[in-house]
């Protein structure tokens, strides 16, 4: 009795903490509505991709999620972002990773050219599936450096490039985060913490470096202090493991495959690629209109290098948003400002365009 008990028990906190589901997305209300999970074949490998969309006369945007590893549907599932309302949104998973988990894949092929060569095999899907001549693309975080490289290589494949909290230069940012936490918890009196951090001499040392980086530290001071994934996210475990795990647009086994590529993509060559990549030196212009969306608290990419990179970047036409009440997922963090910053932008580019013709 007690030993059935017991596995009953087991059995109801493990459907409590992973809740059975066949995966399926919540049918939209509206009569041109989209919510649809799908897979395309792309040299050999199946892409899963989740469209979602109020009304799917709205211009076509790909979003190229952060990471790599962790699917940015996850934040539209807990932050519930306008991207849907002003556009038909295409949300991918980098191969290897979430809804494109293959236990098959080689790690050390998994490489940044590669993952842009699969943006631009979903761009192509897209526009012949929504009979477009261009498309909107978006990147965010490790993100913007596979968009940013997709319009380097084919500009006249999109309308314009939105930046949510672009990668300018890792390692600046990474110093200047460094500091800044080792000092506010200096001022908070927490000394645990400050000893933890004085353990790192970063700019001195490759191996500290690295050992920093992927280290738990990071991921935990940016989180308690408000500086990481998003402004009233205290911990990755609650605000996106857990939540990964309650998640039923995916099933069971997707939830499980979700983490299993976040684990395996610490291998991936694509990981390593942004830590020396410098958009200053690398990408001194963009062919296409860029619009740059930043959190005023992002010390995941901070904040000041993105303002630095805007002025210093040539683009027949740019733009900067401060997010004021936002660290490093704006467009999720604020709805409104994020719908008005959206319909701005669209409105920014019909005029251009109309005056063009």
């Amino acid at each position: 009795m007690i030993l059935a008990l017991t596995v009953l028990l087991i059995v109801i906190l493990i459907f409590a903490l992973i809740p059975p589901s066949l995966g399926k997305l919540p049918k939209p209300a509206e009569k041109k509505g989209l919510a649809e999970k799908l897979w395309i074949k792309v040299d050999g490998t199946n892409l899963g991709l989740i469209i979602l969309s109020k009304n799917t006369d709205n211009p076509v945007l790909m979003l190229c999620g952060g990471g790599p590893g962790i699917p940015n549907y996850l934040l539209e599932n807990s932050y519930s972002s306008p991207l849907s309302e002003e556009f038909t949104v295409c949300y991918w998973d980098y191969r290897g990773t979430g809804l494109s988990y293959d236990k098959r894949i080689i790690p050390q092929n998994m490489t940044a050219e590669l993952f842009v060569s699969d943006a631009l095999a979903v761009t192509d899907y897209l526009l012949q599936r929504f009979s477009k001549e261009k498309i909107f693309i978006m990147g965010h975080s490790y993100g913007t450096y596979i968009a940013l490289n997709a319009v380097q290589l084919h500009p006249e494949k999109y309308e314009c490039y939105i930046a949510m909290s672009q990668i300018c230069n890792q390692k600046e940012s990474e110093y200047t985060a460094f500091d800044y936490m080792k000092e506010r918890y200096k001022e908070l009196g927490n000394k645990r913490m400050e000893k933890q951090f004085s353990k790192y001499n970063i700019r001195e040392s490759k191996t500290d470096y690295d050992d920093y980086f992927f280290s738990g530290l990071r991921d935990k001071a940016m989180h308690d202090l408000g500086v990481g994934t998003a402004r009233n996210m205290r911990s990755v475990v609650t605000g996106i493991f857990l939540s990964s795990l309650r998640c039923t647009a995916y099933t069971q086994s997707e939830r499980i495959n979700i983490w299993r590529g976040k684990i395996l993509s610490g291998k991936f060559p694509a990981a390593h690629h942004t830590i020396d990549f410098n958009a200053f030196n690398d990408v001194p212009r963009i062919e296409i209109p860029v619009f740059f969306v930043a959190g005023k608290y992002d010390y995941t990419c901070c904040t000041y290098l993105q303002q630095k990179y805007y002025e210093f970047v040539d683009a027949p036409l740019k733009k900067l948003y401060i997010f004021e009440n936002s660290a490093h997922s704006p467009l999720y963090e604020e709805h409104d400002k994020a719908k008005n910053v959206l319909q701005e932008i669209k409105l920014t580019l019909k005029q251009r365009n109309d005056y063009d013709t």
